[in-house]
């Protein structure tokens, strides 16, 4: 019988306290005692978002199937258990054994998104492990960093012993190996990290040194000892029909975010949108195998008793075998009333038969994503779609019995207009009136129409990195400019308008382009008690704004410059296979609005193609 770390008498004061107590369904349970390494999987934020999150599910799977390896997992405690543990001096425990984590011999931090930052120094505080890598000592655990956020790593590079670039399945084995091997040499904790810098992907912060130019910008970056590369390839899983998946994943007893089994159909996207981080980093597509999926379907759903699946990808229409796949899902799953969930269809590949027959099931909203309300910055992302397949997807969606519908657009693009703006209220009205034009008889209820619109944030790795980024008060003029728009239209009491926080994206904007002299700031924040900087009710601007001033840095460096063409980027010794002169390429593209073919259609040469995998070998085939 496993003792809890927190007492029944804090577990029934705080809220959710099943948070904490680990137990779930498909939870790993082994003897710490018999393993040689202990890794502890960390998601920073709150255990809900934490557990629907694929890829702790598919490391924690992959981890523990080696019999020497234990993983186990922490979430970021909530506000009110972390005000308790900080007051009675309780360290951070890991869910499985609720052993503290500072006994583990790996924290790794997933990081999916920029306001989590200051969330990882609550981790490692409360974990009592010290904040700065190079404070720490043998017996502490090594920090590992990974996820779409680690690709420009240098805001928080001070925090990290080392990052993991690149997709979790190829070379993690090759690092807990290194590891046992030093363990057993009884060498110094640098000497570990001498070793790890050698494996293809992994970077370590603390080799490197890093100057800057006069006006800020920055002026070299070079490696300080011979085992660390000039440049970290990223690691590409060339297979995702051979390689590991969750058979019987996670099952929380509390609501999560997503409360589904979730089956990855293929990783990577060939469309190319221009804003797109996730389509740049994970090049070339790469489908899974329609057996390996009919397989893991059948025993996902047995093994956690869920009652829906959805079918994961950047762009599931893209998945060349669709059709048959949801078309077998529905004739084996529908007797059991298990609900088909299809995410990032594309409009214009919508079809109506899956549709209609994935809605006897279940109906649920459609989600559309246009990302621009004109057709001219339609072109200027590459979004590859027109109003006129937009209207028709969203037309056959009514007809197929559908009457909610959730659009998203962005807000900032570079080059948009107030007339483009008011294009997303039309578009929306004009999606409204497809609904009406269905004889009154067929409707079911009256429509409804959910617009909503985030502030575009320049990522690295995508042609906009060298685009400026709107202000605050540019962002929020334009998001009342919309809403007097949509308030204007004919339709305007079936559309419903949501908004993204402006003043949590400006720091959003800083953190994702942002270099070493942000982890500063990072650190004078959190002492000054900021964490859940993703949650806008704990977001405390103004603390954000003082830090950035206090170490000698402003906001309007960081985003409202468009950025020179030869500027040297704090990611640039990153190589994700794209090349940066393919990104420059399409930045100009965009400023022209010429529209890029997909990968299927024609090669653009982005450099990808060096992985030998996916699409790009199909192309050559």
């Amino acid at each position: 019988m496993r003792k809890l770390a927190l007492s029944d008498e804090i577990l029934l004061s705080v809220e959710k306290p099943a948070r904490y107590i680990g137990g779930e369904i498909n939870m790993v349970v082994k003897d710490p005692a018999e393993v040689a390494i202990r890794f502890c999987m960390c998601f920073p934020d709150v255990y809900e978002i934490g557990m629907s999150h694929l890829g702790i599910q598919i490391l924690y799977d992959m981890f523990n199937q080696r019999e020497d390896i234990y993983c186990e997992r922490v979430y970021s405690p909530w506000v009110d258990l972390d005000r308790i543990m900080r007051e009675k001096q309780i360290p951070l425990f890991a869910l499985e054994s609720q052993d503290p984590v500072r006994e583990f011999d790996f924290l790794g931090i997933t990081l999916q998104y920029e306001m989590c930052y200051t969330n990882i120094l609550q981790i490692l505080d409360l974990s009592g492990i010290p904040l700065r890598a190079t404070e720490r000592q043998m017996g502490d655990p090594f920090v590992i960093g990974g996820g779409p956020c680690s690709y420009n790593p240098e805001p928080i590079a001070d925090f990290f012993d080392l990052f993991y670039i690149g997709e979790g399945e190829t070379v993690y084995f090759d690092l807990m190996d290194a590891y046992q091997a030093w363990k057993k040499s009884g060498e110094d904790r640098q000497a570990f990290l001498k070793r790890a810098a050698q494996i293809p992907g992994i970077y370590v912060p603390q080799f490197y040194e890093v100057s800057y130019h006069e006006d800020g910008t920055l002026a070299e970056f070079r490696p300080l000892v011979p085992e660390a590369p000039e440049r970290v390839m990223k690691q590409v899983e060339s297979n995702l029909s051979d390689t590991y998946y969750p058979e019987a994943p996670l099952v929380p007893y509390i609501k999560v975010t997503q409360e589904r089994a979730v089956l990855e159909i293929q990783r990577g996207c060939i469309r190319g949108c221009r804003f797109c981080q996730a389509g740049m980093l994970y090049r070339p597509i790469r489908p899974r195998n329609l057996d390996y999926l009919k397989n893991l379907a059948k025993k996902m759903l047995k093994n956690t008793g869920y009652d829906e699946i959805t079918l994961s990808s950047l762009s599931s229409s893209d998945y060349e075998q669709l059709p048959e796949l949801i078309y077998w899902m529905i004739d084996e799953f529908k007797s059991q009333g298990v609900n088909i969930s299809l995410p990032s269809l594309r409009i214009d590949n919508f079809s109506l038969d899956v549709m209609s027959r994935v809605q006897d099931v279940r109906k649920s909203s459609l989600t559309f994503a246009p990302e621009a309300g004109s057709q001219r910055m339609r072109d200027v992302i590459n979004k590859g779609l027109t109003e006129e397949m937009i209207l028709q997807g969203a037309g056959e969606a009514f007809q197929g019995g559908w009457n909610r519908v959730k659009l998203y657009f962005m807000l900032g693009l570079p080059g948009e207009t107030e007339e483009d703006i008011a294009e997303i209220a039309v578009l929306s009205d004009k999606i409204a009136r497809e609904y009406y034009e269905i004889p009154k008889e067929q409707r079911n209820g009256k429509v409804n129409i959910v617009t909503s619109t985030s502030i575009f944030v320049p990522k690295p790795f995508t042609p906009f990195q060298w685009a400026p980024m709107n202000t605050k008060e540019e962002a929020e003029r334009k998001r009342f400019y919309l809403l007097d728009q949509i308030k204007s239209q004919l339709n305007s009491k079936s559309i419903k308008y949501n908004c993204h926080d402006a003043d949590v994206s400006e720091f959003e904007g800083v953190l994702a382009r942002g270099d070493r002299r942000l982890n500063d700031v990072i650190l004078q924040v959190y002492k000054q008690g900021c964490i859940y900087d993703a949650w806008s009710e704990y977001f405390r601007y103004e603390i954000w704004k003082q830090a950035m001033a206090d170490q000698g840095l402003t906001t309007s460096f960081y985003l409202e410059r468009e950025r020179d063409e030869e500027e040297r980027f704090p990611w640039d010794f990153i190589d994700i296979g794209v090349t940066k002169d393919f990104l420059l390429r399409e930045y100009h593209r965009a400023k022209e609005g010429i529209v890029t073919p997909n990968c299927r259609q024609q090669c653009s040469g982005c450099g990808a193609a060096s992985f030998q995998c996916g699409v790009c070998v199909q192309r050559e085939g």
